[in-house]
């Protein structure tokens, strides 16, 4: 493993949303070792700091990301700016939170692949979120190749997931398909990719392979709310009304203060109670 990237290991959750949360990155963690040497420490501790900061006060940490890259170089720099992307992504500043984690992977040596893909799929992330689907579909796709090219099966999943995402974006539903399975493929244990599957199964109608796609994804976490809503939507198209109800009511019961309960609550009020007929609008989320 590289230097750089035990460094960004060791401290602060991984800090792209939704596709990074609770990834296998971070069971990569190597653990602190006393002989470690006094620059790396405090190149540690610097972004531990700047991390920690995010939570409390996200703007003040990226000033502080920005200063420490005015005045860094080498990894220092691509640290500071692995932080200043994270910050502003946290402040819905987009295009500097993609310039961010560009500079963060053009400063990593290019014999470091794996590093250079984690920043790319961050830079994606960012592209995605601020609506240049194509742009973010580019940095992806450069992510899915360097995490192959370092043998790194979890994040090359991760950079297909999103990647997914950005097809959506773009109507290439069929295209995002393939993104999909390839995702599931070589992580097979992720379950956002078995839901965003089933998802898309779901809107080209192609409701027997989206039910299968959303059971594995319960499977692997039986109590996500999200997971629930989409297994009502999918039963719902199927025309079995009591399964939607059930997968509706145990989102409000595992989750009632999520977005997904609130959502969950619509779609019940529009089912109506057992040995109602339905209305004719369903939901189609």
């Amino acid at each position: 493993m590289s230097l750089l990237l035990a460094l960004l290991l060791q401290v602060g959750p991984n800090p792209m949303a939704g596709g990074m949360a609770g990834d296998d990155l971070m069971r990569d963690r190597p653990p602190r070792a006393d002989g470690v040497k006094g620059d790396i420490n405090a190149t540690s501790a610097w972004l531990q700091t700047c991390l920690d900061q995010l939570a409390e006060d996200p703007a003040r940490a990226h000033t502080m990301a920005q200063i420490r890259r005015s005045e860094t170089k080498g990894a220092d720099r691509v640290l500071a700016n692995h932080c200043l992307g994270t910050a502003a992504s946290e402040l819905g500043l987009w295009q500097d939170a993609r310039t961010a984690f560009l500079a963060a992977r053009d400063g990593t040596p290019s014999d470091e692949a794996r590093t250079r893909a984690r920043f790319a799929a961050l830079a994606g992330n960012a592209a995605l979120a601020g609506g240049d689907a194509e742009g973010a579909l580019t940095l992806l796709t450069e992510a899915e190749a360097d995490a192959r090219a370092a043998g790194f099966a979890p994040l090359e999943a991760i950079a297909a997931t999103d990647r997914a995402r950005a097809l959506v974006a773009l109507s290439r539903g069929e295209d995002a398909l393939g993104a999909l399975e390839a995702a599931t493929t070589l992580a097979p244990e992720r379950p956002e990719g078995w839901l965003l599957k089933a998802t898309l199964m779901r809107r080209l109608d192609r409701l027997p392979e989206a039910q299968t796609a959303i059971e594995r994804a319960a499977l692997l976490t039986p109590g996500d709310p999200d997971i629930g809503l989409e297994a009502g939507v999918i039963a719902i198209l199927a025309g079995r009304d009591d399964a939607a109800r059930a997968s509706w009511q145990s989102v409000l019961a595992l989750a009632p203060e999520s977005r997904a309960a609130v959502t969950a609550k619509d779609y019940l009020a529009q089912l109506g109670p057992a040995g109602e007929t339905a209305p004719e609008e369903v939901p189609q989320s």
